[in-house]
């Protein structure tokens, strides 16, 4: 499908904070590097999409957007687990998006669908 996210890499400078942020925030689970010599934590998000994280001295610079079914709840947890998030914003008709920080400085979005929304 266009625009299906697949594959990201998430440059950080502290490779196991960064875990722990994203596996706070989501629950993803990150396994060793498959590759001798190499830190690339890779992780599943679904059957067909995943990314890593990577220790990187920079620059630092994901932005994607991760779809989210309760935005409110994952701005807490983002700001629970080290990160920024700005206030949600809406989409008309469409749904709800905020630009968030994670642990690194890295930035995403989240989305929450909601045709409902006015404006």
């Amino acid at each position: 499908m266009a625009g299906k996210l697949v594959h990201f890499e998430i440059p950080a400078g502290d490779a196991e904070r960064a875990k722990g942020f994203w596996s706070g925030v989501f629950g993803w689970e990150f396994g060793d590097s498959a590759m001798p010599g190499v830190e690339y934590y890779m992780v599943r998000t679904g059957e067909d999409q995943g990314g890593a994280v990577m220790p990187s001295k920079g620059p630092f610079g994901i932005v994607v957007y991760f779809d989210t079914d309760d935005i409110d709840g994952s701005i807490a947890k983002v700001k629970e687990h080290g990160g920024t998030a700005d206030d949600k914003l809406p989409i008309p008709h469409v749904g709800w998006f905020t630009q968030c920080k994670d642990s690194e400085g890295n930035q995403f979005c989240l989305f929450q669908s909601d045709e409902s929304v006015t404006g």
